[in-house]
């Protein structure tokens, strides 16, 4: 039987896990700033893309709107043709009627068809002058969408100038970000991650700094600052649930704040009669 190779899985002590953690937030810190070199412009090209798209959006609206318009105005033509054809008509039959019945019916029909007509112009001018109207804002948004268009061509040639100048230390750092999640145990990572995107700064764990968490700056009890630095398990903070390391583990000099002496008047007196 052929021997199957199996790579053992090794269980990182807490201290480990602690440590691999840290270069993780360290690691991401680093991505974490190469975005915010990046600032707005991702965002800026978004909005001005969901815009260009607006526009356009408008534009063949007003433009299948104007369109309608046409087409009244040409079915409004018609109609007046029609009513000056019958008008035309109603008047040879004038000359040619019998008694006074038919006379009035035709000059009724008559003054019938021409206010049809009147109607018809006066609708005309109405579609002209909202035709007029929408080709101005037809106009007033191709100017609107060149300009947009200029505007993003801009934002997206400057944000690929930055992406092309942090792209190479980008991609090392994520395949940093890969190695290292991948020695970390599932359940610590997605805890790991969940309390990062729940911090305001993207830190999901962070060193003990005089005493005191080094994300909300709340003291932490002596007990529990024994516990972090004797790195026998998980301690987060009890305020802000960051996971928290002792400075050591992370490498960091912690600064202890020196506390001044201060002399009081009774022991210079003293002092000044050692003296004499």
């Amino acid at each position: 039987m052929a021997k199957e190779s199996k790579k053992e899985v090794v269980e990182l002590t807490v201290e480990q896990k602690l440590k691999t953690l840290y270069q993780l937030q360290k690691t991401l810190t680093e991505i974490d700033k190469i975005r915010t070199l990046r600032g707005e412009l991702p965002l800026e090209v978004q909005d001005l893309e969901d815009e260009i798209a607006g526009l356009h959006t408008r534009i063949d609206k007003i433009r299948a709107e104007i369109e309608d318009i046409r087409k009244a105005v040409a079915g409004k033509k018609n109609e007046i043709e029609k009513g000056q054809a019958s008008i035309e008509k109603y008047k040879v039959q004038l000359d040619n009627v019998r008694n006074n019945r038919e006379y009035d019916f035709l000059n009724k029909e008559i003054e019938f068809q021409t206010l049809e007509v009147e109607l018809c112009n006066k609708k005309i001018r109405e579609f002209t002058e909202e035709q007029t109207t929408k080709e101005e804002e037809v106009g007033t948004s191709q100017a609107a969408l060149e300009e947009r268009e200029k505007d993003v061509v801009e934002k997206k040639d400057e944000l690929e100038e930055i992406v092309a100048e942090t792209r190479q230390q980008e991609e090392k750092l994520r395949d940093n970000v890969k190695e290292l999640e991948m020695k970390i145990e599932p359940r610590l990572l997605q805890s790991f991650k969940r309390i990062r995107k729940n911090s305001r700064n993207g830190l999901g764990i962070v060193y003990v700094q005089r005493d005191s968490c080094g994300g909300c700056f709340n003291k932490i009890p002596p007990q529990r600052q024994l516990d972090i630095r004797s790195r026998k398990k998980v301690i987060v903070c009890e305020y802000c649930g960051r996971i928290l390391i002792d400075p050591e583990l992370a490498e960091v000099q912690e600064v202890k704040e020196e506390v001044p002496v201060k002399k009081t008047r009774k022991r210079a007196a003293s002092t000044k009669k050692k003296e004499a």
